[in-house]
């Protein structure tokens, strides 16, 4: 029994195949919107001290 492939995902595999430098393009994108590093340690450590803490019931004027 034959896998059904939608028409999209086929054109994605065959165009990938023929560009293959968009591959590192989208790692690079990927890496620049969702893979968050760690970052700077001192950096975190100063958002920390700066977060002020959220009241329990937000709209409460007192």
């Amino acid at each position: 029994m034959a896998m059904y492939e939608s028409e999209h995902t086929r054109f994605m595999r065959e165009w990938l195949e023929k560009h293959p430098q968009e591959l590192e393009e989208q790692k690079q994108g990927r890496a620049l919107w969702w893979d968050k590093s760690p970052g700077d340690a001192d950096a975190q450590r100063r958002l920390a001290e700066a977060r002020v803490p959220q009241k329990p019931y937000y709209y409460d004027a007192n």
